[in-house]
């Protein structure tokens, strides 16, 4: 399989190591500093299994790339538009691409027979932008429960175990999908397919929703946010929220709040990806995070207000961020 990752952040970088070290040739597309770091030295990742480091044959351009038969994209949410634009030269007929995103996927009401069956959801792709670049039939849906943080632009440290959930944006069980789960999992990941992946998505999306935002407005970590007494009743108000609107679209999440909590807190001294982002001065991913969410809640009348507020807030100081961050 010609196999490539579309983002060297942190979750790309452990990924492309994985397969990499196990055996298996990876693209990366990549730009600046990062491909120069990548093309001299490789990939690199500490996680629990120890240091693992990899060639990869990275570049800047799609064409040189050429078609590819896989396609992990690992970028953010504000960046989609552009990668995926750039990713056409590497379609064929039969390209799988896995958008490895957080948040509410733009093809969230793809697939599948519903009320609002090949709608657009307006805060990530307002014009159905997304859905041309890359159309249903290419598209394997994944939630990636993996906790990364960059440690130089080709090196990413992991202090949890890892976990992603593969399924058809259609709720099949194909032949393409276990062949994805049995390569993806040769690389010590653990991977699971499923026949229900908006369940998976509404419960990466709980998580995201609960901590993400929170913790720009209070540069919590995640164990913070969920244990201590201050922040933890603040977020059980977002999470039932949260689970409300994921009832609504016949969503089921397998734990139970109070089990919830525990996990997040679990976690330990975690950043979340949010909050090294408002660090470092780069967009937030409140729009696919927190405002799909929010539109998805509306849609069924449910209004979500204390959420609202949150994300009020961390606008709010994202905005006093980046003149700083630009100076």
């Amino acid at each position: 399989m010609r196999i490539c990752i579309a983002g060297a952040g942190a979750i790309g970088c452990t990924l492309a190591a994985r397969l990499a070290c196990a055996g298996y040739p990876v693209n990366m597309l990549a730009r600046g500093q990062t491909l120069e770091l990548l093309q001299q030295q490789g990939v690199r990742l500490n996680d629990l299994d120890g240091e693992h480091q990899a060639s990869v044959n990275a570049s800047d351009s799609a064409v040189e790339l050429g078609p590819q038969d896989l396609i992990l994209v690992c970028t953010k949410a504000p960046a989609l538009a552009q990668v995926l634009l750039q990713l056409q030269p590497m379609l064929h007929a039969d390209t799988l691409v896995i958008p490895i995103v957080n948040g509410v996927p733009w093809w969230y009401f793809q697939g599948l027979e519903s009320r609002f069956a090949n709608e657009s959801i307006q805060a990530i792709d307002p014009h159905g932008k997304l859905s041309e670049l890359i159309p249903a039939h290419h598209l394997i849906g994944a939630v990636v429960f993996i906790t990364a943080t960059r440690r130089a632009p080709n090196h990413a440290e992991s202090t949890n175990p890892h976990l992603m959930i593969i399924g058809e944006i259609d709720h099949r069980m194909t032949e393409r999908l276990e062949a994805v789960r049995q390569l993806l999992e040769q690389t010590g990941i653990e991977v699971r397919a499923t026949d229900t992946i908006r369940d998976q998505i509404w419960t990466k999306v709980t998580a995201n929703l609960t901590s993400n935002p929170l913790s720009v407005v209070t540069g919590a970590t995640l164990e913070q946010l969920y244990a201590d007494p201050k922040l933890s009743p603040l977020v059980r108000q977002i999470l039932d929220e949260v689970i409300q609107a994921a009832a609504a679209y016949g969503a089921r999440i397998r734990f139970d709040p109070h089990t919830f909590m525990e996990l997040g807190a679990g976690m330990g001294a975690v950043k979340t990806s949010m909050l090294q982002d408002h660090e470092q001065g780069r967009p937030l991913e409140l729009a696919a995070i927190g405002h799909a969410v929010v539109e998805l809640a509306e849609r069924v009348g449910l209004s979500m207000p204390i959420t609202r507020h949150v994300l009020a807030l961390t606008e709010f100081i994202a905005g006093q961020r980046r003149p700083a961050a630009s100076a």
